[in-house]
């Protein structure tokens, strides 16, 4: 009798263990409309810019501590801005392509942050998981909170994630050599 009193003392103390969140986080959902992603992407002698649309995201918060995030990207909405009329759209289209992103077969891309250390005021240091073409790859990163606005610059290795095109390009081609990693400038509105 004491065993089975023992055991369902333990039982429920340990399942509501279980089921009791450790953290008693807000979910700031961020707004998609206000907020803007800007990629850039270098070659030998120059780059492109455009931006890429957030489908939906929010930050976790434990009182005014950031704790985790997380996002989706509509990778279809890519799009370039430093160049007009049939250049645009020929690069917007490659890019959509088999040759990098793949967003017919690959719509969305997503980040969770999986460890967020806090450095000085608002600045934060964040580790998450990438995930492009369906591959899911580690990242860090610096962001900063300023009120209801967060920002951060990613660096990514595009060939991590299966997008090779033009990548160690070598001999005559050499001139249009596409840089591996690309840049990604979020601004965050919540």
């Amino acid at each position: 009798m004491k065993k089975t009193i023992l055991s369902l003392a333990l039982t429920t103390v340990f399942g509501l263990t279980a089921f009791a969140n450790p953290i008693d986080g807000e979910k700031k959902e961020i707004k998609t409309s206000e907020s803007k992603i800007v990629w850039k992407a270098y070659k030998v002698g120059g780059g492109h810019e455009g931006t890429i649309g957030l489908k939906s995201g929010a930050l976790e918060f434990d009182g005014d501590q950031l704790v985790g995030g997380e996002f989706v990207v509509d990778m279809t909405t890519i799009s370039n801005t430093d160049m007009t009329g049939e250049y645009k759209g020929k690069l917007e289209g490659h890019l959509k392509s088999d040759d990098f992103f793949s967003t017919a077969s690959n719509p969305t891309a997503s980040l969770v942050f999986t460890k967020v250390e806090q450095n000085e005021g608002g600045l934060y240091d964040v580790t998450g998981d990438l995930t492009i073409k369906g591959i899911t790859k580690p990242i860090r990163f610096d962001l900063s909170i300023d009120g209801n606005k967060a920002t951060a610059n990613l660096k990514v290795d595009r060939t991590k994630y299966d997008v090779k095109y033009g990548s160690s390009i070598i001999g005559t081609a050499k001139d249009k050599l596409i840089y591996d990693e690309f840049d990604l400038v979020v601004d965050l509105q919540m």
